[in-house]
């Protein structure tokens, strides 16, 4: 299992575009991947969980990858938000 706390730097997380763009990168891979802040937790590869979850920029999410390609889902994840 993987962990990190990644900084956003994409604007407009909260547009579904992105959200969708987003649960797409996690859904590419066979491990769970969760994104979490300030105590709500979120399947990744879930869009109404991603809606409701919302990714401004300039805040800390911690991400948390478990199972098979974890460690490129992590990378795949970062790039993403910090993109």
């Amino acid at each position: 299992m993987l962990r990190e706390t990644i900084k956003v730097k994409i604007k407009n997380g909260t547009d579904v575009r992105i959200l969708a763009e987003l649960v797409q990168v996690a859904d590419y891979y066979s491990c769970s991947i969760y994104l979490e802040k300030e105590g709500i937790r979120v399947n990744a590869k879930s869009m109404m969980g991603m809606m409701s979850f919302g990714l401004l920029e300039g805040e800390e999410v911690t991400v948390t990858a478990d199972g098979e390609r974890e460690a490129n889902a992590m990378e795949s994840i970062r790039q993403f938000l910090k993109d």
